[in-house]
């Protein structure tokens, strides 16, 4: 049978352009160490990390410079070696201004004693040992959502993981740097696999891939010829297909319930970046200094995907690139479905920066939204088979309890629904205003309920 026999989807999901071609070919390049990082402590899902360096601290790369706090977080390190020029607040690229450590780099790029191991036997470690390099190693999913990879890899005793899924499908327009790894570091993603697989107790692995990276498909098979536990499978070129829902259904033909999670049915899933990083982490004692990220779009000279540090600004990155061409439109965050537009060239990449898209000004829409003409094309294009026409307009009326009856948390915010909208109506916009109003009356009522208590209390 050929690659392409039996390609695996979803329901619902649309075709952008995916428009690729840009950078899915070439190589990896290694961007310059910039002369400055700014290294913001809250890059994950989670409580933020707490800053331990203080202004003219010297430190090297891989240094710990915010430990985690709580579970539900990571430790920041150092992505080079230099002197802390200050400690404070500065925008991160997700457009919220967060405490960030800015680090003069000395030229060195010496790491830090200790901090690199050379674990030959890292193979015969316990499941729980690899647990903690990983999250000593900072590593989160790399994938954009940046959930603390340590937490994923810790399910309860009554939920037992049986598959591991990795993520190689990249169905974000434009972006094209986990194609890339895969081809250049292949064996890393399945020596990471292989790590994910024996942390969780998992007897199976899968590894889904868009069939528009057929090289990766070809190259990963060959890998995993001899692995019986592992398989890569070839699904459809749809948006949003590498929707960790939508990816688990393709696979499985499995749908996680609403309001639960892929550990329910047995199943952990993580970005093929992750799985590299959470090699050479096990391997190497490397920390999450670096990652690879696409910087592309019609705005920009030579689209190239780069592995990066930490902390590098988007500027710097872009003039690598060789800067813009034309007239610029918007720099944006990761892809144009799911990212952020920057308010400057200034804010640094971080752990979740896929991508840094350049948009030329022809590109961006332009013109007012209309009313919602009721055609059904977002409810056909809803990769979770909501009805975002009804979210949009309760959420545009903050109309709350009927935002919840249609289970407005489900959402995954893809964009679809915008994309495909006649009236160009800002739907996601509205559905993200909805569950932001909702949980702050969630948090009103909660905080009114705790004073009636005290109250109480105190009257007794």
């Amino acid at each position: 049978m050929g690659l392409f026999s039996s390609l695996l989807t979803f329901k619902g999901g649309i075709h952008p352009p995916t428009n690729k071609d840009r950078t899915n070919h070439g190589h990896i390049d290694v961007a310059p160490v910039p002369k400055r990082v700014i290294i913001p402590v809250a890059q994950h899902i989670g409580a933020p990390a707490k800053v331990l360096v203080k202004k003219k601290d010297e430190v090297k790369r891989g240094q710990v410079i915010a430990e985690a706090q709580g579970f539900v977080s990571v430790p920041i390190h150092a992505s080079t070696s230099g002197k802390v020029a200050d400690v404070g607040p500065e925008y991160s690229c997700n457009g919220q201004r967060v405490p960030c450590v800015t680090i003069d780099a000395d030229g060195n790029d010496e790491w830090a004693e200790g901090v690199l191991k050379d674990r030959a036997d890292y193979q015969d470690l316990a499941a729980e040992d690899l647990r903690k390099i990983i999250l000593e190693a900072g590593i989160v999913g790399l994938g954009g959502a940046s959930f603390p990879s340590h937490v994923k890899l810790s399910p309860p005793d009554t939920k037992p993981i049986h598959t591991v899924i990795l993520n190689g499908v990249e169905c974000e327009p434009y972006l094209t740097a986990d194609h890339l790894l895969m081809l250049e570091r292949g064996e890393e993603v399945i020596a990471g696999l292989k790590i994910l697989m024996k942390v969780v107790k998992a007897q199976k692995g899968i590894i889904g891939i868009e069939a528009n990276k057929p090289d990766a498909v070809r190259h990963l098979k060959k890998l995993t010829a001899d692995e019986p536990n592992i398989s890569v499978v070839t699904c459809a070129v749809k948006y949003p297909q590498g929707g960790e829902k939508q990816l688990i259904y393709a696979v499985t033909k499995k749908e996680v319930p609403s309001g639960g999670l892929p550990m329910d049915l047995g199943i952990v899933m993580n970005n093929v970046g992750t799985a590299a990083a959470i090699y050479r982490a096990c391997r190497h004692g490397e920390p999450l200094t670096e990652r690879v990220t696409t910087v592309t779009g019609a705005g920009v000279v030579s689209p190239r995907n780069f592995l990066a540090r930490i902390g590098t600004s988007f500027g710097e990155l872009i003039e690598a690139c060789g800067g813009f061409q034309g007239e610029m439109g918007s720099v944006i965050n990761g892809g144009p479905m799911m990212g952020i537009a920057v308010h400057g060239l200034d804010v640094p990449i971080i752990k979740g920066t896929s991508g840094i898209l350049v948009l030329a000004k022809a590109e961006i829409p332009t013109g007012e939204f209309e009313p919602c003409i009721r055609c059904g094309m977002c409810v056909r294009g809803c990769p979770v088979q909501l009805v975002p026409s009804a979210l949009s307009d309760y959420g545009e009326t903050r109309m709350l309890g009927e935002l919840e009856s249609y289970n407005i948390f489900d959402c995954i915010e893809c964009g679809s629904c915008s994309y495909v909208c006649p009236s160009k109506r800002p739907i996601v916009q509205f559905i993200r205003y909805g569950k932001k109003e909702i949980l702050a009356e969630r948090e009103k009522k909660k905080r009114k309920q705790a004073a009636k208590e005290e109250a109480a209390v105190a009257a007794a």
